[in-house]
């Protein structure tokens, strides 16, 4: 038995064969595609992958559509972004789980390293950053969110010791601002919804042992602290240790800033909105 591989792609043409490559051992590659401008299509079914293309909305349905629309070959489907690759630890661990008779645990957390300027920043990432990508389809749902997506699962959740590799910077300053322009837009839209709703999750500042809800605890704190930009800047430059990664921390830190400040202009815009001011 083996796992089927699902990766979402839009204009990827640059970094989805390395990905392919490093999964060269899946006979079932699902590309799910939102309608891409470039090669990616032909460099997916070149590669035997079956392709799949759905108009983007948001991450949270994107991922859903896939997760409960794709008919997948194995009971077990990692997730991957074009720009992620499992290493060679992951890889055989995801295999050995595949090979069991029978398994009690639906999916499996995984952790990340992010790669900038030719080296892992370690601390400039927020390391160990976990992931739910294996899983069972008929066991997990994801939420309606617009960005930051993740996975309820039902049943048991495992943790791999292996790790994704992810190059986000493959093509570039250029779209890595363009895409963090679009995130911004979402994250903005979220806050603005979770406040309107009062949604707010404060209890999950304290579940340490739940790294995925503090994270987001802290990030929807974070809507009502002033000096935003700067206060991420230092956290993950001084005391998560992103002084650490050298010059690439110190500029990837400073890019995490421009990115909070983003999200500051963009929530302020959509309440002017609501409010009937001019932007």
């Amino acid at each position: 038995m083996s796992v089927s591989v699902l990766i979402l792609t839009l204009n990827e043409e640059r970094n989805l064969p390395a990905c392919l490559q490093a999964i060269g051992w899946c006979d079932d590659i699902v590309v799910y595609d939102s309608f891409s401008s470039d090669r990616t299509v032909e460099i997916a079914k070149a590669s035997g992958a079956r392709v799949v293309q759905r108009r983007f909305d948001n991450y949270g349905n994107q991922r859903e559509a896939a997760r409960k629309e794709v008919a997948y070959k194995y009971p077990w489907v990692l997730a991957l972004d074009a720009d992620e690759a499992p290493d060679q630890e992951l890889t055989n661990e995801i295999l050995n789980i595949a090979a069991l008779p029978t398994c009690q645990t639906n999916a499996f957390r995984m952790r990340r390293k992010d790669y900038f300027m030719g080296r892992w920043i370690k601390h400039s990432t927020l390391y160990p950053s976990w992931f739910i990508r294996l899983y069972k389809p008929s066991s997990i749902r994801y939420e309606r969110r617009s960005v930051h997506e993740y996975p309820m699962v039902d049943g048991q959740i495992g943790e791999l010791r292996g790790h994704l590799t992810h190059q986000s910077f493959n093509k570039g300053f250029g779209d890595w601002i363009r895409k963090h322009v679009r995130y911004a837009e979402l994250e903005a839209t979220e806050n603005i919804r979770q406040i309107q709703l009062g949604t707010m999750d404060w209890l999950g500042l304290f579940a340490g042992d739940e790294p995925v809800r503090k994270r987001r605890a802290l990030k929807s704190l974070s809507c009502y602290l002033p000096f935003r930009p700067t206060l991420r800047f230092l956290y993950m430059y001084v005391l998560r240790m992103g002084m650490l990664d050298g010059h690439a921390g110190l500029t990837y830190c400073r890019l995490l800033a421009i990115y909070e400040y983003l999200i500051v202009l963009q929530t302020k815009e959509l309440k002017r909105r609501e409010q009937g001011l001019p932007v």
